[in-house]
């Protein structure tokens, strides 16, 4: 696996921004006549979601040497340093790997648990779902456990399209697969590419929010509805731990509208040092969870989360904030580097093959302060590393289902083939 090749482009015709990228993925192909690209991600924003059959069906046949492909419509997508959001625009990778070192899965081709029919052992995968997906956090838990790494990444496909996805597999007989199989387009579902055990990745999720409260206990819960934190009637410890008047309820809608959840499982699950009772942490770990709060009951003392909460689990409100934003951002930037020159004396930054970024609807660049600013720190953090993504309608990670976040995933060259 060497350094992989990627263009984007944007155009009212998708035509026209498709041959754009053509042209300059045959630029950059040229210069490697030895190697083969036969993997391709591709992100399209919805604008051309009405041509998506027509448009991969150009690719394919500009680039024949690509023969499997994924990737999804979204209302925004990304690029080296680029967002295209709400306006039409395309961006491709093509990866350098070996046929027998991925798999594209799709609903009609479904990833196998543990190792396929033909030995592939998959390690972990690029997921693209569907939000309207029955019972969704148990097929991405499940989903994740048919890896080795019993992880998985990638996010909630939604745009004014609906959840369209992108998976086309060389591998997969067009017979009794129907016409979705032959066109790669798909609606509903889970669809994505599992990567062999030794592709090498470096994961990490970063948090667009900030506890502004210290951490509790959910002790009473039913369903969605938090009933008791630390033993209290749980609104009245929000109104306390916020500042807010008791008595005046309008002060107290205005103030948790902009307000978010953050949850963590309780100590006994998944949390092998918890955060310390009374603490608004400064940072946020890739275990806490942020979910929307959605309604009061004054007459209980209650609130309603968008979630079901467990007993005993980690509750503190945040808010979205773009100082946390960027610094963490920053941060997993730097921890991508770190980890790659603690294994080889090498540029860190030379290693990356390239990377995957999906980032939340609620993220992008005037979240953190202006026009691609989002991915414009990424770029600052990794350096112009090859990378595509889409910004979606909830965040995958590890088994769980995130929000308000990005998942940042980097593809590390193999160590004699940079």
């Amino acid at each position: 696996m060497k350094r992989f090749v990627h263009a984007h482009a944007t155009h009212p015709q998708w035509s026209v921004a498709t041959a754009q990228v053509v042209a300059q993925l045959r630029a950059q192909m040229a210069a490697h006549p030895d190697r083969r690209w036969p993997l391709g991600l591709l992100y399209l924003t919805d604008h051309y979601a009405d041509h998506a059959r027509e448009l991969l069906a150009s690719l394919s046949a500009e680039l024949p040497q690509v023969t499997d492909w994924a990737g999804a419509v979204a209302l925004g997508i990304a690029a080296q340093g680029v967002e295209y959001i709400d306006e039409p625009a395309l961006s491709v990778m093509l990866c350098d790997l070996e046929p027998t070192r991925y798999r594209v899965f799709h609903g009609l081709a479904p990833l196998p648990a543990a190792r396929g029919p033909d030995g592939f052992v998959p390690q972990t995968a690029l997921v693209h779902a569907d939000p309207a997906t029955p019972e969704l956090p148990e097929l991405v838990r499940e989903l994740a456990e048919r890896t080795v790494g019993h992880f998985v990444f990638g996010g909630l496909v939604a745009s004014r399209a609906g959840a369209v996805q992108i998976a086309r597999s060389s591998r997969v007989g067009l017979a009794g697969h129907g016409q979705a199989a032959a066109e790669g387009v798909w609606e509903g579902g889970l669809s994505g590419v599992a990567w062999a055990p030794d592709v090498g990745i470096v994961a990490r999720v970063t948090q667009g929010v900030r506890a502004i409260t210290p951490l509790r206990r959910v002790t009473a819960v039913h369903g969605h509805r938090v009933e008791a934190l630390d033993g209290e009637p749980a609104l009245d410890v929000v109104l306390r731990d916020l500042g807010l008047p008791a008595h005046d309820l309008g002060a107290i809608v205005a103030r948790l509208r902009g307000t978010l959840v953050g949850w963590v499982a309780p100590a006994a699950a998944r949390t092998p040092a918890p955060p310390v009772p009374g603490r608004v942490p400064l940072r946020l770990g890739e275990d806490v969870l942020v979910r929307h709060l959605v309604g009061i009951d004054p007459a209980q003392r209650a609130l309603v989360v968008a979630d079901e909460l467990p007993p005993g689990a980690g509750w503190m409100l945040c808010e979205r904030h773009v100082h946390a934003a960027r610094a963490d951002l920053l941060r997993i930037g730097a921890e991508v580097r770190e980890t790659l020159a603690g294994e080889s004396d090498a540029d860190p930054l030379q290693r990356v093959a390239g990377a995957v970024y999906v980032s939340c609807n609620g993220r992008g660049g005037p979240h953190f302060g202006g026009a691609n600013a989002e991915l414009q720190l990424l770029r600052q953090a990794l350096g112009d590393v090859p990378l595509v993504g889409f910004f979606a309608a909830g965040e995958i990670a590890h088994h769980r289902l995130y929000g308000y976040t990005g998942v940042l995933t980097v593809f590390v060259a193999d160590a004699d083939e940079r």
